[in-house]
């Protein structure tokens, strides 16, 4: 293997550019000055801004999980029921961490190449009473992306909470959620986001601040309504990961840079030449509809008789390029190739050129220059749309 460090092109932790490590870099600053308050200040505006919300956003030193758990805890009492679409590894983990919590959890299941048909949903949600949909907006482990304006609006017809783990998506694709009727939005750091793990927030609709003044669940350090009183002082109510958020302003300011039309053009026109290049390769993509495809992540069957997991050593050891197997079920079954944050298309086609040839190597005949020329046309051909 090349003595380099890999290019990361999985679901996360992805490449932190330069500006991003130099801001973490910097001598760190006291968390109750008037310096640092302005810090949080800056990034609560921000990620308003990337979330399309007024709503308040409190941020959290945890992982994307931590804060699905927060806002799970902080909106349902012991009793109260959610009906959870379950797509895949993270739709099922928001039921359990409601489960855990003594509220009745209803699932409704999906295939995993497939989302959840809304008028269904809908049908369901006014014949049986719940408090909250859990959403699970861009599901990593298949490469599927629900339709969360019309989720958004189902749920707010049948007088629940919408719920929403964007983790892998924020910073990715428009969220909309004042738009969108969404309640609560989860996002995290090391996604699109082009930071390290460890910081996590939650932002939350009037509505979903009120049901978490009467919620009924025990809860510390994750108290949600405390950590808006905090950042109403411009504090948070522990010790915050004070340089991530440092970090945290320079990638909103790199996002500002470049546009934040134009990230969320270069994040679908990086998923059509993925896509395309799987397709040229002569694979099948998990998602059966590219309208439900994923803006950020894409996933592909493996040939009959082939192993994800060898397929992914295979890049690691011949390119330094880390991509993604399957993963519980899908383990060995299928691979999935990243492509958000500071992707760029040379990324994306030094990626499908290694997955191809890895693929030749492991017996099954394939063009690395054919998968970079698809990825490269269908890049070109998105972006001209776009602009």
């Amino acid at each position: 293997m090349p003595d380099t460090k890999p290019l990361l092109m999985i679901p996360g932790p992805t490449t932190v550019p330069e500006t991003v490590r130099q801001a973490i870099a910097r001598p760190s600053i006291y968390h109750r000055g008037a310096q640092f308050a302005e810090l949080l200040s800056e990034c609560n505006a921000g990620l308003q801004k990337l979330l399309g919300t007024a709503c308040p956003v409190a941020m959290l030193a945890a992982s994307g999980t931590g804060a699905t758990e927060a806002a799970v805890a902080n909106l349902l009492s012991p009793g109260d029921r959610i009906l959870v679409i379950n797509t895949g590894k993270f739709g099922a983990r928001m039921g359990q961490i409601a489960s855990r919590y003594g509220i009745g959890v209803t699932w409704w299941q999906c295939r995993p190449d497939q989302t959840a048909d809304p008028d269904l949903l809908a049908r369901f949600l006014h014949q049986v009473p719940f408090q909250a949909l859990g959403i699970v907006y861009n599901e990593t482990s298949t490469g599927v992306q629900q339709d969360l304006t019309r989720l958004g609006q189902v749920a707010a017809d049948a007088g629940v909470l919408a719920i929403v783990d964007a983790v892998s998506i924020v910073g990715g694709a428009p969220i909309d959620m004042d738009e969108n009727r969404l309640d609560a939005v989860i996002g995290a750091s090391q996604k699109a986001l082009m930071l390290p793990p460890g910081l996590a927030f939650v932002a939350l609709s009037e509505q979903a601040q009120a049901r978490a003044e009467t919620c009924t669940n025990p809860r510390y350090y994750f108290d949600l309504p405390k950590a808006l009183q905090a950042l109403e002082r411009g504090q948070t109510p522990y010790t915050p990961p004070v340089n991530l958020i440092c970090g945290l302003r320079e990638a909103l300011h790199m996002v500002e840079q470049e546009g934040m039309a134009q990230v969320f053009a270069r994040h679908r026109a990086l998923a059509h030449a993925c896509r395309a290049a799987i397709r040229a390769m002569g694979l099948k993509l998990v998602p059966t509809d590219d309208a439900h495809a994923s803006a950020t992540v894409t996933a592909a069957w493996m040939p009959q008789n082939l192993d994800s997991s060898e397929l992914v050593k295979r890049v690691l050891h011949s390119s330094s390029i880390l991509i993604s197997g399957g993963q519980d079920e899908l383990k060995g079954r299928i691979f999935r190739i990243a492509h958000m944050g500071s992707c760029s298309v040379e990324d994306l086609t030094r990626t499908v050129s290694a997955v191809a040839s890895a693929l030749s190597d492991m017996d099954m005949p394939t063009e690395p220059i054919r998968a970079e020329t698809a990825a490269v046309q269908a890049y070109r051909e998105a972006i001209g749309q776009e602009s």
